[in-house]
């Protein structure tokens, strides 16, 4: 299986330096690029073509929430973490509103970040389980109306408990690309950007009752 690679995006060149050494001992994550502002962000994500972009949240010409819509606009599409010290429900909703992946604290082990980067890569949400429900008990205001199927309601559930794809193809004995279709079915219907946000407007709307 191919390496993630991932654009860093982090101004201080002591943190850069030191991320880049850790991404080299780890086999499955392969650091395409190092970038220092939102506008050198944009410029390697467009050149590398990279799986996921690990965001600093502040840049000496930006707000790294600001930049994720941008970045997931591009003919790339990267998926987009957030790196931060300030782990907060409202920082995480922002992240979701802008299409972002999930929120990975400054403070996080070598183990977390990897992770937070393969499950990120792979497509799913990365928040831990009471911010998760912070974040959705935010966005569930948004939205509109939609006539979502019985598998399409299960599967929003199942994301709603926190569930991966990978566990939800094990407990409803499906594939992993029908568990992904089936979401993003769900998402187009809902007018959402993400699994979160697919998730508060069902629940806001009564659909997964």
């Amino acid at each position: 299986m191919p390496a993630i690679r991932v654009v860093l995006v982090e101004d201080h060149d002591m943190v850069a330096e030191a991320m880049e050494l850790v991404f080299a001992g780890i086999g499955d994550i392969d650091l395409a690029a190092r970038a220092g502002s939102v506008a050198a962000a944009v410029r390697e994500v467009e050149l590398t073509h990279p799986d996921l972009v690990l965001l600093d949240r502040r840049l000496p010409d930006g707000d790294g929430i600001e930049v994720i819509a941008r970045l997931r606009e591009l003919a790339a599409a990267p998926k987009v973490l957030l790196l931060t010290a300030e782990v907060t429900a409202g920082v995480a909703t922002r992240v979701v509103e802008a299409g972002g992946s999930g929120v990975v604290a400054k403070t996080a082990g070598l183990d977390e970040l990897a992770d937070a980067i393969r499950r990120a890569a792979a497509g799913e949400m990365v928040f831990d389980a009471v911010l998760l429900g912070e974040v959705i008990d935010r966005l569930s205001g948004r939205g509109t109306p939609a006539e979502l199927t019985a598998r399409e309601r299960e599967i929003l559930r199942l994301f709603a408990e926190g569930a991966t794809v990978e566990e939800i193809t094990r407990r409803l004995h499906l594939a992993r690309n029908t568990v992904r279709n089936h979401a993003q079915r769900a998402l187009a219907k809902l007018g959402a950007h993400s699994r979160l946000e697919a998730v508060a407007i069902a629940r806001r709307r009564g659909l997964l009752d």
